[in-house]
């Protein structure tokens, strides 16, 4: 009996057991498709998330194609002053910065040199001018030949050549202002040896028949637009609230080496206003011309880099297109498209940090 009861409870044994596993089973079950139900509700929820956004018309005009630029002022005329002959520097009486007239003593050489040379020059040509006067007496006694009368004409030639040569440079041993202005470099001192022809002193023309100029770059798109005589407005950081009137003065015929851009220089009327050489300022040339133009507010570019950027725009069934634009310029109340916008009439231009093109909007007025 005992035997019996025993092996009936080993048999109820594995039974409890696959009950146990198929209840779990059914639990697990259960709790998976609970969470894919609630996953599903959660992904309809955030797609159907409407965000709402405000919109602007894109407008179409004329824009007027005036050059804007920036340079430094500077003169019309500049000058690196030198001596004309090598030697040692005796004096520089001016410093940077200082005013000059036109015929003022810049700078000297010691002339001792120099003078030596003139003194010697006037002495071969007076020994030159005794050869030629006793050989002059001696042809008119028949003395000497025609050829050696000539010869000795041509030696005091020489000798009075080799004067005026010598005099001559000697007045390039000291440096005088050719005009009125200003030192702007003092590139050598006293004491120094110098080469001829080495620079000494820069200086800067400044006279009322002598106008300030600002010299800017402008890429050859803008060159070819700029015309002598076109008028302009310069503004100074300087002297912040003032326009000066100005006028394009001349254009290089060849780019700058180094910075690839063409140099515009434009005359600026100071008037009675006090500049100073390497001012920073801005132009605006007026070219007198119009283009076409798409404009939109600066609140609907995202992501600009550079002249590229992207807006949104309203698409079918409340949904967004994000399209990519080219920048041509800005102004002072929006952004002119070059190219991106064409046939299009609304941008996008709040809340565009929260869109893609998988959003819903709602446009609000």
């Amino acid at each position: 009996m005992l035997l019996q009861n025993t092996n009936a409870k080993q048999q109820k044994q594995p039974l409890n057991k696959m009950k146990k596993i198929i209840v779990i089973f059914f639990v697990f079950a259960l709790t998976v498709t609970s969470c894919k139900r609630h996953n599903k509700e959660n992904n309809a929820l955030v797609n159907s998330e409407v965000i709402a956004v405000k919109v602007a018309p894109v407008q179409s005009g004329e824009a007027s194609n005036d050059v804007v630029a920036t340079g430094l002022l500077t003169t019309e005329n500049e000058a690196r002053l030198s001596f004309k002959i090598g030697g040692v520097i005796d004096n520089i009486f001016v410093n940077e910065g200082e005013f000059i007239h036109k015929g003022q003593l810049l700078a000297t050489l010691k002339t001792t040199e120099i003078n030596s040379q003139l003194e010697q020059a006037r002495l071969g040509y007076a020994k030159a001018k005794r050869d030629y006067d006793r050989v002059n007496n001696l042809y008119t006694d028949s003395v000497v030949t025609l050829e050696q009368l000539q010869n000795s004409k041509t030696a005091l030639d020489i000798a009075q050549k080799t004067v005026d040569l010598v005099s001559f440079n000697s007045k390039f041993a000291s440096i005088i202002s050719p005009a009125n202005g200003f030192v702007t470099k003092k590139i050598s001192n006293a004491g120094e040896i110098v080469n001829p022809g080495t620079p000494v002193v820069a200086i800067n023309e400044a006279n009322p028949q002598s106008n300030w100029l600002l010299k800017v770059g402008v890429s050859d798109k803008e060159w070819a637009t700029v015309r002598i005589g076109q008028k302009a407005t310069i503004e100074l950081d300087a002297l912040p609230g003032k326009i000066f009137e100005a006028s394009v003065y001349r254009k290089s015929q060849a780019a700058d080496p180094a910075s690839g851009s063409f140099q515009i220089e434009l005359k600026i009327r100071a008037g009675s206003e006090k500049l100073a050489l390497g001012m920073f300022g801005k132009t605006t040339i007026v070219s007198g011309i119009t283009v076409k133009s798409i404009v939109i507010p600066y609140d609907a570019l995202i992501e600009a880099d550079g002249n590229r950027a992207f807006v949104f725009v309203p698409s079918d069934s409340n949904r967004v297109k994000r399209i990519p634009v080219i920048i041509e310029s800005f102004d002072n109340n929006a952004v002119v498209i070059k190219s991106g916008l064409e046939n299009i009439t609304e941008v996008i231009v709040s809340n565009s940090a929260f869109l893609n093109e998988k959003s819903i909007i709602s446009i609000i007025k």
